[in-house]
């Protein structure tokens, strides 16, 4: 691993390059019973097929279309805060492939990857929002899952201070390949290499390989608090702390209402969570958090600046404040006007 600091006074194009799913969302507003009747657990991603994902989507309520995937969300966020973002993901060159590609690139993140010409569609992401503000995920991953190393641009994560790298996408061992070839490419250049742990069914099934990827090829981790007592199987967050704390350079761990704690070696900030006058749904808080994180962060690196963590954490309380407050996992006001008011 690079370490912290490591990418101080180099020249970049990008700050942060996500590689995860490229996916559409379509968000509605469900009941309990809903979620029974499909046997859900609440709060969580389950991956389903085309016939269920068609079957599902039938039984939906009115719903709202836009373009996701939690490391999308997190380069979108970077990119209303003011930063320099690109994403690396596969879609089909189909009618929601295009929906995607239009979305990215408009709100200024470059986009490289090559849609793909046959195979699976472009992947849909059906968010149930509870009255709660729990948001629970039937994901069919479709064209997602063609991606690989060769979609890997080379010049895009070398050009890159950061590459961010989504939990969701290591399913499939070509994913995996890719995320491999990303840290390596970007560490080769002095770059530094961060990952979502994104779910804790997703660590439940990977954490053998995941522990490996974080302890060999990850400098900044982002994880909520159910995702760090997965990976290291504690019932005590302190002690997941403390597992965590030799393993990567820095932590980022979310806690919800009781705010974010981030580690590094022997340097711990407690960050208060952004008050909020009512969550409306809980979607994309955590691909929030990661955005307005690594963009206080690489903010410190371009500008060859000492690196201040507890504010990073704070302009991440802030984003992820701003996501919870409507509907939908992007930014209705654009989050650097956000922190501008907040912070002056």
């Amino acid at each position: 691993m690079s370490g912290l600091g490591a990418s101080k006074s180099m020249d970049s194009r990008y700050d942060v390059v996500g590689i995860g799913n490229a996916i559409v969302d379509v968000l509605s507003h469900e009941d309990d019973a809903f979620l029974a009747r499909h046997a859900m657990t609440k709060g969580t991603m389950a991956l389903i097929d085309a016939a269920a994902a068609d079957k599902l989507y039938d039984d939906m309520g009115p719903g709202i279309e836009c373009s996701g995937g939690s490391a999308a969300n997190t380069i979108a966020g970077l990119a209303s805060l003011g930063g320099r973002g690109a994403f690396i993901g596969k879609v089909r060159d189909d009618q929601l492939g295009k929906v995607f590609h239009h979305d990215i690139e408009a709100i200024g993140v470059h986009f490289p990857t090559k849609a793909a010409t046959d195979g699976a569609s472009t992947a849909r992401c059906l968010i149930h929002v509870t009255p709660d503000a729990e948001r629970t995920m039937n994901t069919f991953l479709g064209a997602c899952t063609d991606l690989g190393p060769d979609d890997v641009d080379a010049d895009v994560v070398r050009a890159s201070l950061v590459t961010y790298l989504e939990g969701y996408l290591w399913d499939k061992e070509n994913a995996k390949a890719a995320f491999v070839k990303a840290a390596e490419l970007a560490h080769d250049a002095g770059r530094e290499v961060s990952l979502s742990l994104s779910d804790p069914f997703c660590v439940g099934r990977h954490r053998e390989s995941f522990l490996e990827l974080v302890e060999n090829h990850v400098d900044i981790l982002f994880a909520n608090e159910d995702e760090i007592l997965a990976l290291y199987e504690v019932e005590n967050f302190d002690d997941a702390l403390q597992h965590v704390r030799g393993h990567c350079t820095i932590a980022a761990l979310t806690r919800g209402a009781k705010g974010s704690v981030i580690v590094a070696g022997e340097e711990i900030h407690v960050v208060d969570c952004d008050p909020v006058d009512h969550v409306a749904d809980t979607t994309g808080a955590g691909d929030a958090f990661a955005a307005g994180f690594l963009y206080g962060y690489t903010f410190s690196l371009a500008q060859g600046l000492e690196t201040d963590l507890a504010h990073c954490a704070r302009l991440g309380s802030i984003a992820a404040a701003e996501i919870i407050s409507h509907f939908g996992a992007r930014p209705e006001t654009p989050l650097n006007e956000v922190v501008a008011q907040k912070l002056g």
